[in-house]
């Protein structure tokens, strides 16, 4: 696509703000301003500066009040009457606002380069807002980073106005984390919290905890059960009972004591050709749900592996939550295919005819700013990509080949017989053409792979002689939740949701978004809430004790928080207004607050240092771990060396690691005084007192 011939006028200067400096390098050297300032670059009428995250933030409560300066329970809720934002206090913060704000007052117009989402607009807008920007607002709206992507969206600017909504939405929700976050965490510090214990409460983050410990207390009141499963064979095929579970082993060794001797007949035999759809292509949830599930990547990995390839052109945007793609995407499919040569083998085919066009990959109803991630067709050989990168890119790039193969044909075989009215049944499946499969037969595992189970033929009435038996089985607990089944989980706020479509449906009312979902979950590990044990994610004994504590099920439900981020994307598309929403949250925080100072005290829990999971309980002769029963043997002597250790100072020694007091060991040296130290191998020591 030429450059168009306008951008070469100079009696204006327009004043493009990318989101990163790598960004802005691209945007200059493709519009022509080649001039290298400190903080900008010039060129062809064009100034060119960046952003790098957020430069401006709300601010902080002491901001607004010195009374909210220091953590009083008397003073809350914290409530600013009109919400302001500053500068993040940071010298290379500062310097490239400076710069900003120059060119912001020297410039005709700006150009709004930043991410092309909800966060990228609230932090160029801040920026702007704090520059006192009187000057027209142009947008740039891009998919990707990609030159061609860049000069189309410059030969396409959109309005900065059509982008109110947008940034409406992410104060709106800037503002509703500010309002619950600071008044929620401190209350319930000030309230229940330890010595220096802070409970950390957020709108999002505090659902998410709480979806993970009621799993988990589901799994430890979970009772396993015995049951029995009477099942056959015959001519090696083996046939499971339509009657499902036994109770007893009576009733099951009774049953198979009068069909043992009976011959099994076959009652039907019905084989039926279908057809198994390519997955859906990828969204960024599914992208780190299938990275985890794979790879073991955590949420936050696959976000900056994703990001990464994105920044260096290969895929589009990835921010998003949506796996369909518009339908103008459609003629450019062929020229992308083409471009991915070391797929070539898998491309080929699909070159020499018509690309299928599918409405569960086009779909314009289910797109909206962006669409789902896709590769750009750019060569990956050109950059140096980590052997994380290149499984993220593979994935994505055979997923986005595979929708455009022919449909899988499969044969499915259902077999029915009877042995004196008792019913059996079993079930095979054949794959005839494997279609979009092919695109995985290189790999080690294909998506959802099963093994063909080729079955003999029957023919209806046959009879003959069978071998049955008793399987005995235990009723299972839910599992953990991973990483992969957590994100679904927030997705759906807090419902199990198989079916890609239905969960396409759900989205509406997940709890956070796409983009800031692994965040959240590292927020939670990073605050002590979660701990990993290999793939699963288990709250910890500060985690399930906040949960406990919180009684507002605004706070702690998922399906309630959903409805909030439903309203979030309603002001997003000017269906919401935003002073109704914060006038409803600051409702919630004040009828919140009355309610947590009303609330009674409860019996501090001390999480237990080895495990992290229990909590430490009283026993005979010291303290243990409440998961004792699970293998955690961590015990804390009530007595040591002849000294007594009460509650007050086993708290000094599992917060601390020392005992505020020094003791007398040695009778015969009474100035000898020592403390007692808990070490890193949760062992109690003494330690000199320093003189």
């Amino acid at each position: 696509m030429p450059f168009p011939s306008q951008f070469a006028s100079f009696e204006t200067m327009k004043l493009c703000i990318a989101e990163k400096p790598s960004v802005a390098k691209d945007i200059a050297r493709i519009i022509g301003a080649t001039t290298r300032h400190d903080g900008f670059w010039e060129g062809n009428g064009y100034w060119v500066s960046w952003t790098f995250g957020h430069l401006c933030t709300l601010k902080e409560p002491a901001d607004y009040s010195p009374d909210w300066k220091s953590w009083d329970l008397n003073v809350l809720p914290m409530i600013p009457e009109n919400f302001g934002i500053k500068l993040i206090p940071n010298s290379g913060v500062q310097r490239q606002f400076d710069s900003i704000a120059r060119l912001v007052e020297q410039c005709d117009e700006v150009i709004n380069c930043g991410d092309a989402g909800q966060e990228g607009e609230l932090i160029q807008r801040w920026v702007l807002a704090k520059a006192k920007n009187k000057k027209p607002i142009k947008r740039l709206w891009i998919s990707s980073l990609t030159e061609e992507a860049i000069k189309e969206g410059f030969a396409n600017l959109k309005d900065g106005k059509d982008y109110d909504n947008l940034y409406a939405a992410g104060t709106a929700r800037a503002v509703g984390d500010w309002l619950l976050g600071m008044n929620a965490t401190r209350l319930y510090t000030l309230k229940f919290g330890a010595y220096k214990q802070v409970f950390s409460v957020g709108r999002v983050q505090t659902p998410t905890l709480a979806i993970i410990v009621d799993r988990q207390e589901e799994i430890d009141n979970f009772v396993s059960e015995t049951y029995y499963e009477i099942k056959t064979t015959y001519r090696d095929v083996l046939f499971s009972s339509t009657k499902g579970k036994v109770k007893t082993k009576e009733k099951g060794e009774d049953l198979l004591s009068r069909i043992k001797e009976e011959d099994f007949e076959v009652i039907s035999h019905i084989q039926k050709e279908g057809k198994e759809v390519p997955p859906m292509l990828f969204d960024l949830t599914s992208t780190q749900v299938e990275c985890n599930k794979k790879f073991g990547f955590t949420a936050e990995e696959t976000l900056n592996y994703v990001q990464f390839l994105y920044e260096q052109k290969l895929v589009t945007y990835p921010r998003v939550d949506t796996a369909y793609l518009p339908n103008d995407v459609y003629p450019k499919i062929k020229g992308i295919l083409g471009k991915l040569n070391a797929y070539k083998n898998l491309t080929e085919p699909l070159l020499g005819k018509k690309i299928k066009k599918s409405k569960k990959v086009f779909n314009d109803k289910k797109v909206t700013d962006h669409h789902a991630i896709i590769p750009t067709g750019e060569d990956p050989s050109r950059v140096a990509l980590n052997l994380q990168q290149k499984k993220v890119y593979d994935m994505l790039t055979r997923r986005f080949i595979a929708v455009f193969h022919p449909d899988c044909k499969v044969s499915n075989t259902i077999v029915t017989g009877q042995v004196t009215k008792h019913e059996f049944r079993a079930t095979g499946k054949q794959i005839l053409e494997p279609g979009w499969r092919m695109v995985y037969e290189s790999k080690k595992e294909t998506l959802k792979a099963e093994e063909d189970t080729i079955m003999p033929t029957f023919e209806k009435r046959e009879k003959g002689p069978h071998s049955p038996e008793l399987h005995e089985k235990q009723t299972k607990a839910l599992s953990y939740f991973t990483e992969a089944s957590l994100l679904r989980a927030m997705e759906s706020a807090g419902k199990h949701v198989d079916d890609d479509e239905l969960r396409e449906l759900m989205k509406e009312n997940g709890i956070g978004r796409p983009s800031t979902r692994a965040n959240i979950i590292e927020k939670l590990f990073s605050r002590k809430y979660l701990i990993r044990q290999k793939k699963r994610i288990l709250a910890t004994a500060t985690g399930q004790e906040l949960i406990s504590l919180i009684e507002n099920d605004l706070l702690k439900s998922a399906e309630l928080t959903g409805v909030w981020e439903k309203k979030i994307r309603d002001i997003e598309r000017g269906k919401y207004d935003v002073k109704l929403f914060k006038g409803e949250l600051t409702k919630m925080v004040k009828e919140l607050t009355e309610q947590v100072k009303s609330q009674g005290y409860q019996q501090k829990k001390t999480a237990c240092p080895k495990c992290e999971i229990g909590h430490l309980i009283r026993g005979k002769s010291s303290w243990g771990c409440s998961n004792w029963k699970k293998g955690c043997k961590f015990t804390l002597p009530y007595e040591y060396k002849g000294i007594t250790i009460n509650d007050s100072e086993m708290l000094e020694l599992i917060h601390n690691g020392i005992t505020r007091y020094s003791y007398i060991f040695n009778k015969k040296k009474a100035d000898d005084l020592k403390k007692i130290v808990f070490s890193d191998k949760l062992k109690l020591e003494i330690k000199k007192e320093a003189k």
